[in-house]
């Protein structure tokens, strides 16, 4: 060794010297601290424990080799032999402590080293038994904090992988005693002893992803492997986590007025919880590498935090949902079933009425944080609500916000801002995923049909055709649908609910008594007292149904009357004995074939007893029973019953005090409604259906997928979020409220249309224009002093603009607003400007003006794409920085400019110059909503030029549509003039200025196809509605005479040639003839007639 080396080596045996004579002067000192006088240490002390100090200290300065080399066991027993004695001051025990942390510490050995296994182990069983002499509160503390440090260092130390799991788990154990002692000490020392242990449990439980899988953990075997060299690992996981569960159960006893009471000890409970939280955060996925660990959580873990967690306080249920959470993201694939029952029994129960305040805020936050996992909501939509078997989370859950969330008074509560959080969270997802860019995902129809039978209780595994898997998901989805209208028929007539299922093709021909079973069996809210008469029914096929149903229950490792009551559970045991008796021999088959214990050595023998025991519960249970039966009465009554042999007595004794403790519910609740708690029998049951039940499945969005679950919580959303924009005036709720408008928007484009229409109905009435009973002053008011009516406005357009492929009703209430702004005088010229005339075709001018005053501006891209809603916010954020009405009158800009601006920003010209990319369905609904309304429909006018005035915009907006979709005339115009016959038959229908204004619009439409090329049979399709319009009045062609006269004179001269029927040229001529006649229009006509001659 160098002499750097010496030097390090010498200075350890000067610091081991230093501890050695520490703990000696204090043994010296004796007992008594205080004592001036010298105490022989042999008075009160081992021998032994004196020599091996001194023996210790004779070897210090002269080692053979370096202290990394020498077996730790040499230098630390003396002080680990003064930690264990009995007659040792506290004082002395305290020093030792700290002279064994100070070696652990320094790092003098590590886990190469010669003897380290059996050194750090014999430190655990020294520190952790170590005993103290009755002394003063001080001291005794004091020594506890020695303690605790020292076990932390152990567990920090390298050698600590050398520890065995036994030597692990008493660490864990020493410290939780000491977790104890400390509640009636000092708070320094029980903090410290509740950070100790967080701080072994984060140490054992980092390391479980570096243990490899043992052979042992695959069997049911408690027997520990045999190789000890590899130090700690999985057993003592599972023991400490095993532990930790048990902690769940620590009760508290308190006396009230006399009266004893057991009850939870919410201290323990929690500090429990926050570290199997920990352990499990650390632990990771790799729980499920160790089917031992992972099967305690299944079962142990999940059923205390189901239980506790629907009657523990704010904090604990917070931690439990924390625990949930973390579970469901490394575990999911291996607790489909628990965290169903979580959801059911805990947060969806705690959140209706009932439950505490705090209680509800804390459960709605949970369901919130589970909704921000990025795909939570489509697995748990997959694997429960597209299931007939299990229930729906995900539309509960959506449901359960909007209920939340809507506004019952003026202010806004916690819990309903945390709602709409999550609401728009969940709308926020499910755009994000369906509408990417780029995305060659097929729509496919909304809703599906169910188009042959298919056993609606198989699943099929998610394999590499992933679109064969989603078209199956989705016929499971509304298989289940129909299944829960089947239920609903059958409890108010049996016979027509099951005529029901074979309708919709849930029953195979002929019927599958699998099918019947499962009905029964899952589907929820059935009448439970016809189930049983079904089951009860000596029907061939009906016994064949009960069969099946009891093999749907599995009652491995059940005693019998735990199997009986899950079984009795499920349907009301009929009062005809011979429809019992049936019940319970399929009933004793089934548990006969499944007995774990062989007690039983016929069925026979279980159908005796089964019988037994409901006589038993009738006569321990019904009040008119006066003499009850014993126990003995009821051994000696099940005498020989077994194969002529008796049953264990132990086993019949647990039988009895079963049933005298708890009644078998044979009569109870029969209704659909009657209320489910998670008991132990429930729970064995749910245990024992998660071995042979598809894993969990782990999926990422489909468009399809996507776009049918949030079609079963839209209309609730849609109504949540109109009616959240309506009454809060929170600039911040508001924007979220049209944030999660675009979101909804973006979603109902894939085939939702009659949400996008609902949506755009419930805002077009926050713009104020809708209010018929509101003059143009006061509507104006409302406009350009509130933001609300603002917002709304510039959103109806936007989604217009953006989703108008999508719309198909709502087309309606945009034209009413459209015409309310119209007549409002803020549709001017400058409101609409052409954004790009280099776009245009040569056909196309740069914009076009009607006579009412509108500006049809060109084709902007932006608009025309179905995915361009991601600048959807970026627009509506620049709408949002224009100025405020008052700062606007400050610089010069008077209100009614400031709303010029706003509509500007709405962009409506777009709607119609762009409408050559409208899907027909769409053309054809906004076309039919301009002529309905040109004919007055909804529409109120205040004087005759107004309603000329919107007369006329709406047949310009027509034009609009009409030479934007020249190419496709022949196809959408049909249609329009189906609409103008519809408009004759209107009760109160007015043809003036309807008739008018629609000759002049049709003749220059007719006018500008014939200069476009397109000839008949598309030009006579527009001949006909012009014919059809003088027909309602004659005089109106008198009124534009001038006009009609010059246009077919223009027509006869320029283009003869496309004018090639019989029925273009009588038309055009009568018209010609008919509007010549007038003094001022007959040499025009003249003319027309000469042409022809010519």
């Amino acid at each position: 060794m160098d002499q750097t080396q010496v030097a390090k080596e010498l200075g350890l045996s000067c610091m081991l010297n230093t501890e050695v004579g520490a703990v000696l002067a204090v043994i010296r000192r004796g007992p008594e601290s205080s004592s001036q006088f010298y105490h022989h240490p042999e008075e009160h002390c081992d021998v032994s424990i004196l020599q091996s100090l001194k023996s210790l200290r004779a070897f210090l300065f002269n080692p053979q080799q370096e202290w990394r080399r020498i077996d730790p066991s040499l230098y630390l027993s003396p002080f680990l032999d003064v930690i264990q004695s009995d007659d040792i001051p506290a004082t002395a025990t305290a020093v030792a402590l700290q002279s064994v942390l100070k070696v652990l510490r320094l790092g003098i050995f590590d886990e190469r080293t010669v003897g380290a296994k059996d050194a750090i182990n014999s430190a655990v069983t020294a520190v952790t038994g170590c005993r103290l002499e009755r002394t003063n509160l001080v001291s005794e503390e004091a020594v506890m904090m020695r303690i605790l440090q020292v076990l932390t260092a152990i567990m920090r130390h390298r050698a600590s992988v050398l520890l065995t799991d036994h030597a692990a788990c008493t660490i864990v154990n020493t410290c939780f005693q000491v977790v104890q002692q400390s509640a009636s000490r000092g708070d320094l020392l029980q903090r410290s002893a509740r950070y100790t242990m967080h701080e072994l449990i984060q140490i054992i439980y980092t390391r479980l992803p570096d243990i490899e899988v043992k052979d042992w953990e695959n069997s049911d075997s408690d027997t520990e492997d045999n190789n000890l060299d590899s130090g700690y690992g999985i057993r003592s996981a599972v023991d400490i986590f095993h532990f930790l569960c048990s902690l769940l159960n620590v009760v508290e006893v308190m006396e009230t007025e006399g009266l004893i009471s057991q009850t939870a000890d919410e201290n323990v409970q929690l500090f429990a919880l926050v570290l199997i939280n920990s352990s499990i955060e650390l632990s990771g996925d790799s729980i499920g590498k160790h089917p031992k660990l992972l099967r305690m959580i299944q079962d142990d873990l999940f059923h205390h935090l189901i239980h506790y967690g629907a009657c523990s306080n704010p904090l604990a249920l917070s931690m439990i949902c924390s625990i949930v959470l973390n579970l469901y993201h490394f575990l999911r694939k291996s607790i489909r079933l628990q965290l169903e029952a979580f959801f059911s029994f805990v947060l969806f129960r705690i959140v209706s009425p009932g439950s505490s305040l705090q209680l509800q805020e804390v459960a709605v936050e949970g369901l919130i944080n589970f909704c921000r996992q990025p795909t939570f909501i489509i697995e748990v939509y997959v694997n429960y609500d597209c299931d007939p078997t299990f229930r729906n989370v995900f539309e509960e859950t959506g449901k359960l916000l909007c209920k939340y969330a809507f506004p019952t008074s003026g202010l806004s509560t916690s819990i309903q801002i945390q709602a709409l959080e999550g609401l728009v969270v969940i709308f926020h997802n499910i755009a994000d995923h369906i509408d990417k860019e780029n995305d060659p995902s097929p729509t496919g129809p909304y809703p599906v049909e169910i188009s042959g039978y298919r056993p609606f209780w198989e699943e099929k595994s998610k394999d590499d055709d992933v679109e064969t898997w989603v078209d199956y998901v989705r016929v499971r989805k509304v298989q289940k649908r129909k299944i829960l209208i089947a239920g609903n028929h059958f409890n108010r007539d049996d016979k027509k609910g099951l005529e029901y299922l074979k309708i919709s093709q849930l029953i195979a021909d002929p019927p599958d008594p699998k099918a019947y079973a499962v009905f029964f069996r899952y589907t929820p809210r059935l009448d439970k007292t016809m189930i049983g008469d079904y089951l009860g029914d000596p029907d061939e096929f009906r016994i064949k149904v009960l069969k099946e149903f009891t093999d749907t229950f599995e009652f491995a490792g059940m005693i019998l009357d735990t199997a009986l009551r899950t079984y009795l559970e499920a349907f009301r045991l009929p009062g005809e004995s011979q429809k019992i008796q049936r019940i319970l021999e399929a009933f004793s088959e089934r548990f006969y074939d499944q007995q774990s214990s062989e007690i039983f050595v016929t069925k026979d023998a279980v159908f005796v007893l089964c019988y037994s025991l409901i006589m038993l519960n009738t006569d321990l249970h019904n009040p008119q029973v006066k003499k009850k039966m014993t126990e003995e009465e009821f051994i000696r009554n099940n005498r020989e019953i077994n194969g002529g042999n008796d049953l264990p007595r132990e086993y019949l004794s647990e039988l009895f005090h079963s049933i005298s403790t708890n009644a078998i519910v044979l009569h109870g609740q029969s209704g659909a409604g009657a209320p489910v708690e998670m008991n132990p029998n429930r729970w064995i049951q749910l245990i024992n259906r998660g071995k042979f039940i598809q894993p969990f499945i782990l999926c990422d969005f489909n468009r399809r997928l996507g776009r049918d679950m949030f079609a079963a919580i839209a209309g609730p959303s849609v109504a949540t979020l109109a009616a959240i924009f309506e009454h809060s005036d929170e600039e911040e709720i508001l924007h979220e409220c049209i944030e999660a408008l675009f979101s909804i928007a973006r979603i109902a484009q894939y085939g939702l249309e009659d949400t996008l229409d609902e949506l755009l109905a419930s805002f077009c009435k926050f713009t104020t224009l809708l209010n018929p009973y509101a003059s143009a002053e006061e509507t104006l008011y409302a406009f350009g002093n509130d933001m609300k009516p603002k917002m709304a406005t510039m959103a109806v357009f936007t989604i217009a603009n953006t989703f108008k492929d999508s719309i198909r009703g709502g087309w309606r209430t945009i034209i009413d607003c459209l015409l309310k702004l119209k007549r409002l005088k803020l549709l001017p010229q400058s409101v609409i400007e052409p954004d790009n005339a280099s776009d245009l075709g040569s056909d196309f001018p740069a914009h076009e003006r009607s006579e009412s005053g509108v500006v049809f501006p060109s084709h902007d891209p932006k608009f025309g794409g179905r995915h361009s809603s991601s600048g959807i916010m970026g627009r509506f954020l620049n709408f949002l920085s224009l100025e405020s009405v008052e700062d606007a009158l400050n610089n010069g800009v008077s209100e009614f400019e400031q709303n010029l601006k706003i509509i500007q920003q709405c962009r409506i010209g777009s709607i119609f110059s762009t409408s050559a990319s409208l899907p027909d369905d769409s053309l054809l609904n906004l076309g039919r909503c301009l002529i309905f309304a040109a004919a007055g429909k909804g529409q109120k006018f205040s004087t005759p030029i107004e309603e000329e005035e919107t007369v006329g915009f709406c047949w310009d907006l027509i034009c609009a549509i009409a030479s934007a979709n020249t190419h496709r005339f022949s196809t959408f115009w049909p249609h329009y003039h189906d609409y103008l016959l519809e408009v004759t038959q209107f009760p109160l229908f007015s043809p003036i200025p309807f008739a008018e204004k629609a000759i002049v619009a049709q003749m220059k439409m007719f006018l500008k196809l014939l200069a476009r090329g397109q000839s008949d049979p598309v030009g006579e399709l527009l001949l006909k509605s012009i014919v059809l319009m003088w027909k309602m009045e004659k005089e109106i062609l008198d009124t534009c005479c001038e006009f009609l006269v010059q246009s077919a004179s223009e027509i006869i001269v320029k283009y003869p040639d496309k004018l090639q029927t019989q029925l273009g040229w009588k038309s055009l001529l009568h018209l010609l003839s008919v509007t010549g006649r007038h003094p001022e229009t007959y040499n025009k006509g003249v003319r027309g007639h000469n042409h022809i001659d010519v």
